[in-house]
């Protein structure tokens, strides 16, 4: 997959750092994520700073914080999107718990979340906060075992069992019941997951909740009590602890585990079919939630009810205030959203991200209309 340079420097970053970012089972991360420095801004050539294509004027700057789960196709975003505008988007890749915070503070223009807001923490804003869905993309099992094939099988049940500490070593016989003719090693499973409030672990969590009743003494969100395991900040910190573990099991974005190199798993969905994830199937399951989404944005769309649908899929959302405290930047933001929803498409397949059915993008437009 090709990435931009920036986006290889930032994950090679958080490889070396990640030996800092490993906690106990159930820690925090071991510095306050709103201290990250992965910071993305557009680095283009100089630009006209008269008036832009899209109307909005080259010397505001906007800034984000949020979900490390879009990084790579933001990044993208925000540098392409300057040499068209030349409007800056300064965007700190800090996860969605963080970007959240950032927000409700008002220290940023814009919070970036793979986990919409509950009803709670969206009256607790200082004022009403709109979701925008920017892409679906697909939450797979990474793992790391010697000998072991591409696409191993796994279902809900089994997956809840291994990150509940119940299934602990390859060989057991559950996993084998799902991939017959399979020798798997007998290699004790260690256990990744993220250490910071996450939109990617809220959406695994999710899946887990819906495809397991053993999950429900767990349940689901941003963060939660993991029973086993170690953490890591950020889909990078996972992607490098299964990748320096034997026996190493895990949960990224498509797009982190492809850069990473690493072996992921087919997962059984609610119609009894194993299917890989893929930006197809990730747009299948954003299809699926249609009906949902079209009553509440916020709806999730783990574990649908499509034969060709992958179920650990979600939306990332950019979370925008609908009145602007600065009508310029309110301006530029509103332009941003716009072009996001057109040429952006565009740009997330080959990131392996999927781009918005149409009738999501009909609920963005609406939205982002009402933007004041």
């Amino acid at each position: 997959m090709k990435f931009l340079s920036q986006t290889k420097m930032w994950s090679a970053a958080g490889a070396l750092a990640f030996g800092a970012l490993l906690t106990g089972c159930g820690g925090n991360s071991s510095r306050d994520s709103t201290n990250s420095t992965e910071t993305t801004s557009a680095n283009s050539a100089t630009t006209d700073t008269t008036a832009t294509d899209s109307g909005a004027s080259s010397d505001v700057k906007l800034t984000g914080a949020g979900a490390t789960f879009p990084y790579p196709l933001y990044s993208k975003w925000f540098d392409t999107y300057k040499t068209k505008t030349g409007v800056e988007i300064n965007y700190a890749s800090v996860g969605s718990g963080a970007g959240i915070k950032q927000l409700k503070s008002q220290t940023v223009d814009f919070g970036a979340s793979d986990a919409a807001l509950s009803d709670k923490d969206a009256a607790e804003m200082p004022s009403e906060v709109l979701h925008i869905p920017t892409v679906a993309g697909a939450v797979v099992v990474v793992y790391n075992v010697a000998g072991a094939p591409k696409n191993l099988k796994m279902s809900g049940d089994v997956l809840a069992d291994i990150f509940l500490g119940k299934i602990t070593n390859w060989n057991d016989p559950k996993i084998g019941a799902l991939n017959a003719g399979v020798k798997l090693p007998a290699l004790p499973i260690t256990v990744a997951h993220r250490s910071d409030g996450s939109g990617t672990t809220n959406i695994f969590t999710t899946y887990l909740k819906s495809a397991s009743p053993n999950w429900s003494v767990i349940g689901a969100g941003k963060s939660v009590a993991w029973p086993v395991g170690v953490g890591g900040k950020g889909n990078d910190g996972v992607s490098s602890a299964v990748k320096t573990s034997k026996g190493g099991i895990g949960y990224v974005e498509l797009a982190y585990a492809t850069q990473n190199d690493l072996s992921y798993a087919s997962i059984r969905n609610s119609a009894g079919q194993f299917i890989a994830p893929s930006v197809d199937a990730t747009t299948s399951a954003a299809q699926d939630g249609i009906a949902g989404l079209q009553k509440d944005i916020r709806t999730p769309i783990a574990n649908g009810k499509g034969a060709k649908s992958y179920p650990i899929a979600g939306f990332t959302y950019i979370l925008v205030y609908k009145k602007q405290r600065d009508a310029a930047k309110g301006k530029a933001l509103k332009d941003f959203l716009k072009w996001s929803m057109k040429d952006g498409q565009a740009m997330g397949k080959a990131l392996q991200y999927a781009p918005l059915p149409q009738e999501v993008i009909a609920l963005n437009d609406k939205a982002i209309d009402s933007i004041q």
